[in-house]
């Protein structure tokens, strides 16, 4: 595996070398999958993403993984779910944690003290400012649970 201080992208394409030369598929598969979502990004930016950017990508990558698990189980497809699961782990690698929810409510009450927040009605404007604060460190799903619970008491 490469340096996990070097720029995602570059992590991507040495990772995705290596899984070639070891013969690793699945992983190979997730890493060209992701390069192409990459690639399809910069294209519609009609310019190279910077860290951020391809970090974004790669979280828009994730969130349908998790999302396709959720459908297959529903659908009581046990045998996708666990091919989602094993994608999702190879891509979690490349992204930093998650925050915990006990980490993100303080950032929460005081975003919510900061904005004067006081009921449902400015779930908007406090999640938008939130996630600004807390950037990738923090999935949207989490923060949202978060809100709701604190605007709603």
């Amino acid at each position: 595996m490469a340096d996990v201080t070097a720029p995602l992208a570059a992590r991507l394409e040495e990772d995705m070398k290596a899984a070639m030369r070891a013969g690793e598929k699945l992983r190979l598969g997730v890493i060209r999958r992701a390069r192409a979502a990459i690639k399809n990004a910069e294209i519609a930016a009609r310019e190279p993403l910077d860290e951020g950017a391809v970090e974004k990508t790669l979280r828009g990558i994730v969130k349908q993984h998790r999302e396709s698990i959720e459908q297959y189980e529903a659908g009581g497809r046990a045998d996708l779910a666990e091919v989602e699961r094993a994608e999702l782990a190879i891509l979690d690698g490349y992204l930093p944690q998650q925050l915990e929810p006990a980490a993100i409510e303080p950032v929460v009450v005081a975003t919510i003290a900061e904005l004067g927040a006081s009921g449902p009605k400015d779930m908007g404007a406090v999640m938008k400012a939130a996630m600004a604060t807390l950037g990738g460190a923090a999935d949207g799903k989490a923060v949202s649970a978060i809100v709701k619970r604190l605007l709603a008491g």
